[in-house]
């Protein structure tokens, strides 16, 4: 039967072009788990957008010249074209910066402050001395006051995970320009997080399945929760409709709160798109819907402990109670899937340190597939880990271009220069039963790993099948059966079949060179759908548009199933699928690769 699947997906800042460590943690596995998703028949909602305000996009808005809108605007459009380019298949990629999402914003807040979880409260607020701005409290670091960590933000330690206020740091300093913050007095409102301590710390004992990393940060959050500020003294962002705030213009909501209700303004805004304003009620008011949200280790805070108190309190289930707010009893997340770090040369990914590899400079080099196969089996899933570009052209040529390339170029050039077309099955052997039956049983066992976010498993078992396939012709030898053509057809036929299945296989991981191999098979038509690039008015601001990624999946043929393969079905002569690399390029990576630190 048919499920309800959202992914939700961690929205990318807009204040430059995003790396490849960004994309290890959001991107690939969300990509990847929505297409199996899709191709086993269940209805994927996959939604997610630029998150566009905060004093970090002002910051670098005053660095290039530009407006804080046209600093959005250009790196919307940039974030947009290339996880397009990466075949990310969102169903809406969009951005904050809408009025549609300014209003879903506003009325789940309204629920949250009728429902008794939102607090006025006069509280300490950083500023730089220099430029008299507000400095957000991720922009500046400092000594943790409770484990003595050196590089604690303002909101959070990264190293013991608690929450903290800049004013406790020990030697605060800007991350903008090390000048020591100034702390003044300010009226703000605060998420009331110790009134969902019961509700929430229930709520978790529940998780079952869930990575383990992710669990237990979760669970110690709960053990010391605090008000959190969910306002800021800025002019860049959602404005707070209240009555004694509305009228004050440097008062607006704080980046964070209003960048993780963009999973429910997205869906929205898609359901408004498609001409169904209710549609996106499949997705967050069914019980039976499932939903899944993909980020980055540094993300879990937001996504396993304020996201579920902002639904929560929407929703009249926090320890206060109250009543459901304008979209009814939303679901609460199903599985936090977050990712650890891709590093490099031991440290993250950083564009200030010099430690980058943006995603465009990567796709006009190698192209998206080698990017999304490297992060798939040996990305940060449940650790942190260094990429290097020995271990990517160790990957690439080995894996993709020996390995798969090679048995595909092999499998349909042996049966287009003597049959040219799929031959039939005229003298089979117990060989190649063997075969054909490892390949139908590794779509549950890929599929049980790829169901359960286990994305390095499922890889390495769909390649199992690979290797089984060139095992098979290098024991059956068909280019040495002239006289024995049936014998020899019998060979060929079985392995353009586990060629096939083994394109299904790894379709939701190589979804770019899965076309071209069902095409390479004698297939038509659209296999794995692509995302496309539209332009569009914005729903509610008129004179507004921008870019959103939207894409026709339906159309697509790929099915989570084993099909057999048509005798007769005219073949063609194949081209490489993967470019072997240079052995030196591990060495020393293209030359536009940055000189990473010592």
């Amino acid at each position: 039967m048919s499920a309800s699947v959202l992914t939700a997906v961690a929205w990318p800042y807009a204040n430059g072009p995003r790396h490849i460590g960004h994309v290890s943690g959001f991107g690939v596995p969300s990509d990847v788990f929505s297409r199996y998703q899709r191709m086993a028949g269940n209805q994927v909602l996959m939604v997610s957008g630029t998150d566009e305000h905060g004093t970090p996009i002002s910051v670098q808005a005053e660095k290039e010249g530009l407006t804080t809108r046209q600093l959005a605007d250009k790196y919307n459009r940039v974030i947009t074209e290339d996880l397009q380019g990466l075949g990310l298949s969102y169903d809406l990629f969009t951005r904050t910066t809408t009025g549609n999402h300014y209003k879903v914003v506003q009325d789940l807040f309204l629920a949250l402050h009728r429902n008794g979880y939102v607090l006025p409260k006069t509280t300490t607020g950083a500023i730089s001395p220099s430029t008299g701005r507000t400095l957000p409290d991720r922009y500046i670091e400092g000594t943790c006051p409770i484990c003595g960590y050196d590089g604690a933000r303002g909101d959070q330690c990264d190293n013991c995970g608690n929450q903290l206020d800049p004013a406790e740091l020990k030697n605060p300093v800007s991350r903008i320009n090390g000048e020591k913050p100034e702390f003044v007095e300010t009226e703000h409102l605060f998420l009331d997080l110790p009134s969902f301590t019961e509700s929430l710390g229930k709520w978790l004992s529940t998780r079952d399945g869930w990575r383990p990393n992710v669990l237990k940060f979760a669970q110690n959050l709960v053990e010391d929760m605090r008000p959190r500020a969910i306002s800021r003294d800025l002019d860049w962002g959602v404005p707070i409709p209240l009555d004694g705030w509305r009228d004050q213009p440097m008062k607006r909501f704080y980046v964070w709160f209003d960048a993780v209700i963009g999973y429910l303004s997205a869906s929205v805004e898609w359901a408004r798109r498609t001409g169904d304003p209710d549609a996106w009620k499949q997705w967050w008011t069914d019980p039976a819907a499932h939903g899944y949200y993909f980020m980055g280790k540094d993300n879990i805070t937001f996504h396993a402990q304020i996201w579920p108190t902002l639904l929560m309190g929407h929703n009249g289930q926090g320890d206060k109670g109250g009543e459901p707010g304008p979209f009814g009893e939303l679901n609460l997340p199903d599985e936090v899937v977050s990712s650890e770090f891709l590093t490099m040369s031991g440290s993250k990914f950083s564009t200030s340190r010099g430690t980058v590899i943006y995603v465009r400079d990567f796709l006009r080099e190698f192209g998206p597939d080698t990017l999304r196969y490297f992060i798939s089996v040996a990305g940060p899933e449940n650790q942190d880990t260094d990429f290097t570009w020995d271990e990517f052209v160790r990957r690439t040529n080995f894996e993709l271009a020996n390995e798969w390339g090679n048995l595909v170029n092999r499998s349909i050039s042996m049966a287009a220069k003597n049959n040219g077309a799929v031959p039939a099955p005229t003298s089979p052997a117990p060989a190649d039963e063997e075969l054909k039956a490892q390949a139908r049983a590794a779509f549950d066992t890929v599929g049980a790993h790829l169901k359960s976010s286990r994305f390095k498993l499922a890889s390495q078992e769909a390649m199992r099948v690979v290797s089984a396939a060139n095992k098979y012709l290098s024991d059956q030898e068909p280019w040495k059966l002239k006289e024995d053509p049936d014998r020899r057809d019998a060979v060929l036929h079985t392995a353009l079949q586990v060629v096939s299945d083994a394109n299904t296989l790894l379709t939701p991981f190589l979804p770019h060179s899965a076309q071209k191999v069902h095409e390479l098979l004698g297939g038509t038509g659209v296999w794995a759908a692509q995302p496309e690039i539209r332009e569009v008015d914005d729903l509610d601001v008129p004179e507004t548009s921008y870019p959103v990624l939207m894409g026709e999946y339906a159309a697509e043929q790929a099915k989570w199933e084993s099909t057999e393969i048509e005798v007769g079905r005219p073949l063609n002569k194949p081209k490489p699928l993967f470019a072997k690399l240079d052995a030196e390029l591990g060495e020393t990576g293209p030359e536009w690769a940055p000189i990473q630190p010592s």
